[in-house]
């Protein structure tokens, strides 16, 4: 069956209905992780937060977000998707409940970290859809996959500031209600989607890494890179730990700052060891070329959604609030405009897996990354003096590209080595949120223009790499048996 021939509503297929069950999970978890962007005038008036204070919640929703995408990704390759889903939703949950349960800002702070977690759902579902489609098919049914379950953010932000006043008749605190409802919803999923759905087709074999850990590299310049590629990660929570610092919003004591440093650059040296250990075999030894995969794929996805999911996180964390106190919009309104950028996502990302398979994987990312600049660039012309629909059309414009992009980039991702699907999204993921916590600091440090200049010229620059060293996917790719046989899977 070709691309074009896939029927998403086809529910007698049982790959359509795990794709269906999949982004649903997704959605729920992408609504509790933006849940407090709509709602935060209200928040802030409820505490009484400075504008520092707000910020740093935007940037502590990301922060867990960046370790737990890559070790999700590793424990989903290695335990399954299915109860790796169940759990994260179930968890999840209760985090949102204690969010909206916080009686201060320390319990506030402390909550929207660990709700961080919530953001490491999507790669399960990455390896949940590539088991279940095939490889021709991949773009279209992870664009589905993301663009749908990305749209819970958007409706987050169409929903919830009237959910919050709807249950600001039986309550002050109206949001607490409205955040509450989310928790709870992800709880009770967790047990239908624990109960409906299989890792796999019925007859195939999920292939799962040989060691717990970091992927595994097939060449010496391959260990490099992804050493060189993990210096980043470390250093977005670096940057995350020196904001709340009392050189930032003072969240942190000094002390507690300097431990986390030192903790994180102990972490990023057991990293390093750990990636010589899982493959320590393959540089050992000449690893045959049928049963090697290139690791400058991963580090162009990685950039490549930095720049397109990165600054989507970014937009859609700082707009709303950047609307009511510099456009001098209702939170109503802003949380409207808001919700547009995200709510793309229903056409754009499936719409860009679906170029991916169309007419290319290298062709459609490249395209995307270009509109996402332009449409930036369009974004940092914009003033309090432009009329509501004409920022809108700029808006749309420039998220469709964004999470077209997006959509295109995990196109790619399962073309790559399959038992390795969940670490390489969850390393791709880590990158989404390097990019919108590197973004954040400099909507922190800046004014809204130099913030939408520097995505702009982020994007450009990636899209330089993607041109120079991004390879189309092409051919097979091998994977062992349990029985030792080798099966051999079509990338394109």
């Amino acid at each position: 069956m070709s691309a074009a021939q896939f029927q998403p509503f086809n529910f007698n297929e049982g790959k359509v209905r795990v794709l269906h069950l999949s982004w649903i999970a997704f959605f729920i978890t992408f609504f509790m992780w933006f849940c407090h962007a709509s709602l935060m005038p209200y928040i802030k008036e409820t505490f009484g937060l400075s504008d520092a204070e707000a910020k740093a919640l935007l940037f502590l929703n990301v922060a867990l977000t960046i370790p737990a995408r890559t070790m999700v990704g590793a424990l989903v390759d290695k335990f399954g998707p299915r109860l790796m889903f169940s759990l994260l939703l179930a968890i999840s949950g209760v985090f949102c409940l204690l969010f909206a349960a916080a009686q201060s800002y320390s319990q506030l702070a402390a909550a929207r970290f660990l709700l961080g977690f919530t953001g490491a759902g999507f790669v399960i579902g990455i390896r949940l859809v590539t088991e279940w489609f095939p490889a021709r098919q991949a773009g279209t049914a992870q664009g589905i996959y993301g663009g749908w379950g990305n749209f819970g953010a958007a409706i987050a932000n169409f929903t919830l500031p009237a959910l919050a006043g709807f249950f600001a008749y039986w309550m002050s605190d109206g949001w607490r209600g409205a955040v509450a409802v989310s928790g709870v919803v992800a709880i009770l999923y967790s047990f239908v989607f624990y109960a409906l759905v299989r890792n796999t087709p019925k007859g195939s074999t999920y292939f799962s890494p040989k060691k717990l850990g970091p992927m595994e590299v097939t060449s010496k310049g391959d260990f490099v890179l992804y050493v060189l590629m993990c210096v980043p990660i470390f250093l977005a929570m670096a940057i995350i730990n020196w904001r709340l610092s009392p050189a930032g919003v003072a969240l942190l004591s000094q002390n507690v700052t300097y431990g986390i440093w030192l903790g994180l650059g102990l972490w990023f040296v057991w990293q390093v060891f750990n990636i010589f250990r899982v493959s320590k075999e393959n540089l050992a030894t000449q690893v045959p070329e049928l049963h090697r995969y290139k690791f400058k794929q991963v580090a162009m996805l990685d950039l490549a959604y930095m720049v397109t999911f990165g600054s989507e996180v970014a937009v859609v964390s700082m707009l709303p609030l950047y609307l009511t106190t510099v456009f001098g919009y209702d939170p109503a309104k802003a949380a409207l405009l808001a919700g547009f950028f995200m709510a793309m996502n229903l056409i754009a990302r499936p719409g860009g897996g679906y170029l991916s398979d169309k007419i290319g994987r290298k062709k459609t990312l490249l395209l995307t990354v270009l509109g996402s600049g332009i449409g930036y660039l369009g974004m940092s012309l914009i003033t309090p003096d432009w009329d509501f629909w004409t920022i809108t059309a700029v808006v749309v414009f420039c998220s469709f590209f964004v999470q077209a992009g997006a959509g295109a980039t995990f196109g790619v991702v399962p073309t790559i080595k399959r038992r390795l699907t969940g670490q390489i999204a969850g390393m791709t993921g880590a990158y989404g949120n390097v990019g919108a916590a590197s973004f954040l600091l400099i909507n922190s440090l800046a004014d809204a223009h130099t913030f939408f200049i520097v995505i702009a010229a982020s994007c450009f620059v990636v899209l330089v790499l993607l041109q120079l060293f991004l390879e189309e996917p092409k051919g097979k790719i091998a994977e062992i048996l349990p029985d030792g046989s080798v099966e051999l899977i079509d990338v394109g």
